[in-house]
């Protein structure tokens, strides 16, 4: 009898770290569906990147390592001209500091985690 009144445990919903970074970081330029549509595209100085077409527009298969650079910010990528992107690598190590402020840790993984959860989901993105 008292198996029978003890309630199951809720399970949780499964966070989805990548889409609630891309909706965090991204989404006001790109659009929540990623396609360069957000509610600030139009103050950009240009047009947001198409972010669903990207492994289309590479032949089939996601750039990963270019867009690892363009995300992080470490390097310029000079086919996209002028750096209107926030460098999220800076805002990583700065919010990595924040949060581990006593303890010695990796900023540099810390900014791994965070971009590759983005490029993830910026891979489910992507038009077949």
């Amino acid at each position: 009898a008292f198996a029978q009144s003890v309630p199951l445990p809720q399970q949780r919903p499964k966070l989805d770290f990548g889409k609630t970074e891309f909706e965090a970081k991204c989404a006001t330029c790109h659009g929540v569906n990623g396609k360069g549509s957000g509610p600030t595209a139009a103050f950009l100085t240009r047009h947001a990147a198409d972010l669903t077409i990207l492994a289309k527009s590479n032949g089939g298969i996601l750039p990963i390592a270019a867009m690892y650079d363009v995300i992080v910010g470490d390097k310029e990528v000079p086919a996209h001209g002028s750096r209107d992107m926030p460098s999220w690598g800076v805002a990583y190590r700065i919010q990595a500091g924040e949060y581990y402020m006593d303890v010695p840790y990796d900023p540099e993984a810390y900014v791994r985690v965070r971009v590759l959860s983005l490029i993830e989901y910026i891979n489910r993105l992507q038009t077949k």
